[in-house]
């Protein structure tokens, strides 16, 4: 039987696990000082971002290419990603994770996390093309044209969103998923 994402998280991370599956997503709540509780919180949104977001069929190599997601640099999740995708199947796709160095190919990556990208690194944004969802850290992140952002506020994992990148991206977001952002920018 495999891991379920919320049984990987504790306390109260994991009643909030719970209800985005069911219910609202509501932000987690994290110490600062918590790397490993924050990524794991971090890597469970990622999973559900994908549940919430409708892409182009354009965005898939074949018909029964996975959901990937892909990380891009420096990769703070560990095993952790691995372990919550493990078996997820999202619109009757398998999702998949991927890690790369460099910018991924057309229709590879669904969703990009851009870990560290330093100061030319958010250059390859504009590149990727239709159908990627891109995900970083930082309000900056959103501000250079990246579609959501991790930020902590107030000991919560929270997120903003560029509505207009996703748009021009041919990305529906859900408004599930835009009711509960910190901001949503247009």
């Amino acid at each position: 039987m495999k891991p379920q994402p919320c049984k990987l998280l504790r306390n109260s991370a994991m009643m909030t696990c719970l209800a985005i599956g069911i219910g609202p997503v509501r932000p987690f709540s994290v110490r600062a000082a918590d790397d490993s509780l924050e990524y794991q919180v971090k890597a469970v949104f990622l999973l559900n971002f994908t549940k919430f977001v409708e892409w182009p069929a354009s965005a898939f190599g074949a018909p029964d290419s996975p959901m990937a997601i892909c990380i891009l640099g420096d990769d703070p999740f560990g095993s952790t990603l691995d372990q919550i995708v493990a078996g997820e199947v999202v619109s009757g796709r398998k999702v998949a994770v991927q890690r790369m160095k460099r910018a991924p190919p057309p229709k590879s990556c669904q969703v990009l996390f851009v870990g560290n990208p330093g100061k030319d690194g958010l250059g390859i944004l504009p590149a990727l093309g239709p159908g990627v969802l891109t995900v970083g850290e930082g309000q900056g992140f959103v501000r250079d044209g990246g579609m959501i952002a991790f930020v902590i506020e107030d000991r919560r994992v929270r997120f903003d969103i560029n509505q207009t990148a996703a748009d021009n991206a041919g990305l529906k977001l859900s408004s599930r998923l835009l009711n509960v952002a910190r901001s949503v920018g247009k």
